[in-house]
């Protein structure tokens, strides 16, 4: 036994080199254990040398070999213990080298959360060891990324802080209410990193800290979500207060007419009626009533509004001289208008401005609005203080612009301008981009009204307008109908008249006197007096949108013919989309001395 293991000792010996790693080829053949292995990078030429003392070795081992067979058997026992004893040691070695094998592991994995840790220690940036809710894969590196991970910090920090007063962490409730007060104050009301103080990068590394050092203690998972539930609730709740608190004052700011519109309109009246009677007639006037020219309506009590119709449209129009723009406004705005328009004549085009008021035709005996505005029902709805319902959408309807006969002309074109054949009805609200002779090449098929239709799958159809609860809806119009959009209309003023249009507005208008059949307004009542009357226009004519959608397709206005500023947001007004408000600003004379005198900036 001492003898084999000698042999053993002596093969390893005889197969290191000072020179070289250990072969395992040395040893394979001896069943020595693999273990002995180390892989080296070339194999050196001690190696060969070494080949000698191996094969020796095998030689010896072959002749024991054969002297153990030709005796009697006991020489099997006799090695048997050395056989036991080296299958001892290998197993030995193995359990030694997998202990080793785990430490190792075990230190690994203790030296890189170590590492973590002092990494998350030492941050200066908000990307690098960032206390964040959100997962790192899903994270948008861009100009507002510490904001957002700033009031996620903060999410997280009212969470913990609620915990640690259930639990009764003092110490840890008052740095967390501490840091949450110290990122809320660097936080303000950026919305951008560039707003951000510069002390944000040290506040998120601290509250990083302290968060860290909370979820420590008081993390748990049932207790967090159900905080961030109630949380969610709250915020909710506040949104949908906020909303119609945002709709209510909109709706307020959509009555109001701002200071410079208001200083403009009262600087050009008193001028205009410092003029010389003979000074406030338009020139070629005997374009008014010729049929083979391109007319406008445009009704309006905004001077800055109507002035960048006319002028986009002249600005857009392939030859200016033949339009003729027909321009109806309110007394109070009469001689704003007309005087804006004789200082900024539309160039070759022909304008000619009314004033409603002298419409003595359009009285309470003839025309139904005008008799539903003197009922005292009426009066009390619009007039009577600390009224019941006080609510955005009763608002919406009580705006001063329903009261106003400037909105309901437009069902009286034939009476207005009974010498013409057709006319292009447009809002004050729109911006037109291109030439419109083509709308009085269109193809009506015999209809009155030719718009663009607004309904998409499911919205802008007849039941959002009408009360289909009533049966006189009910029974005349499909729910399903699509709608269609006033602003830019093209009406056959031969076919009105023979179809008696403003008698079916009449009769329905008259139906309506308590509100039944649709609120206030006229798109209602132009949907149903033009119901089946409407030809379907090309919706690049008409885009609409610009003043309550933020998504309309950048492609779409550009293509467009004519612009609308449908909706609140008004180009004129503060509460504007800014993204939108170019189209309509390029084409206001900013550089004009009244413009500039009622501080009129772009």
């Amino acid at each position: 036994m001492i003898f084999q293991n000698f042999q053993v000792l002596d093969v390893i010996v005889s197969s290191t080199s000072d020179t070289g790693p250990l072969s395992l080829d040395n040893f394979r053949k001896n069943n020595l254990s693999p273990s002995w292995r180390l892989d080296g990078s070339k194999t050196s030429n001690s190696t060969v040398e070494l080949n000698q003392p191996a094969t020796n070795v095998r030689q010896e081992k072959q002749k024991g070999k054969e002297g153990r067979s030709s005796g009697d058997g006991r020489a099997q026992l006799t090695n048997s213990p050395v056989q036991l004893a080296r299958r001892q040691l290998i197993e030995k070695r193995k359990e030694k080298r997998a202990a080793e094998l785990v430490r190792q592991d075990d230190d690994v994995i203790v030296k890189l959360e170590d590492l973590a840790i002092e990494r998350s220690k030492s941050v200066d940036s908000a990307v690098l060891g960032k206390y964040n809710i959100w997962r790192k894969e899903f994270e948008n590196e861009n100009a507002d990324s510490n904001v957002r991970l700033m009031r996620d910090q903060i999410i997280m920090a009212r969470v913990y802080l609620s915990i640690a007063k259930m639990k009764n962490k003092l110490q840890l409730y008052q740095e967390l209410q501490s840091q949450l007060k110290e990122s809320q104050r660097a936080l303000g009301d950026a919305i951008s990193d560039a707003e951000l103080n510069h002390s944000a990068h040290e506040k998120i590394k601290s509250m990083g800290q302290v968060l860290s050092k909370s979820k420590d203690q008081l993390y748990d998972c049932k207790l967090v979500t159900g905080k961030l539930r109630a949380m969610l609730q709250t915020a909710d709740e506040q949104v949908r207060s906020l909303k119609k608190q945002s709709t209510f004052l909109s709706q307020l700011a959509a009555k109001t007419i701002p200071n410079g519109i208001h200083c403009l309109s009262m600087r050009l009246t008193i001028d205009y009626y410092l003029l010389a009677p003979e000074k406030r007639k338009f020139p070629m006037s005997e374009n008014l009533e010729n049929p083979s020219l391109y007319h406008y309506a445009l009704f309006s009590d905004n001077v800055l509004a109507a002035s960048v119709v006319v002028n986009s449209t002249v600005l857009n129009a392939k030859d200016p001289s033949k339009h003729v723009f027909h321009l109806v406004t309110d007394k109070l705005n009469f001689g704003a208008m007309n005087m804006w328009f004789l200082l900024n004549p539309p160039g070759k085009a022909t304008i000619h401005v009314e004033n409603v008021d002298e419409f003595k035709w359009l009285n309470s005996s003839y025309c139904p609005v005008l008799k539903q505005l003197e009922s005292s029902a009426m009066k009390e709805y619009y007039f009577k203080a600390g009224h019941s319902t006080t609510g955005a959408s009763n608002l919406k309807y009580r705006n001063p612009k329903y009261l106003s006969m400037l909105n309901h002309l437009r069902f009286y074109l034939p009476q207005v301008y009974p010498k013409l054949d057709k006319i292009l009805f447009l809002d004050d609200d729109i911006v037109v981009q291109k030439d419109l002779t083509g709308l009085w090449a269109v193809n009506l098929h015999g209809k009155v009204n030719g718009a663009v239709e607004t309904c998409g799958e499911s919205f802008h159809r007849f039941d959002k307008y009408l009360n289909f609860s009533n049966p006189h809806i009910a029974k005349n119009f499909d729910p399903n109908a699509c709608g269609w959009a006033y602003g830019m209309n093209m009406f056959d003023l031969k076919e009105w008249k023979k179809k008696d249009i403003t008698g079916i507005y009449h009769k329905w208008q008259s139906m309506n006197e308590d509100r039944v059949l649709w609120k206030l307004g006229t798109l209602p009542p132009g949907l149903m007096t033009f119901y089946g009357l409407t030809h379907p226009l090309n919706k690049s004519w008409h885009v609409l949108g610009l003043g309550y959608n933020p998504t309309v397709d950048r492609s779409e206005i550009e293509n467009a013919a004519v612009i609308h500023y449908n909706g609140n947001m008004k180009p004129w007004l503060e509460i504007a989309m800014t993204k939108y408000r170019t189209y309509w600003t390029k084409y206001v004379k900013y550089n004009h001395p009244y413009v500039q005198n009622c501080k009129l900036i772009e």
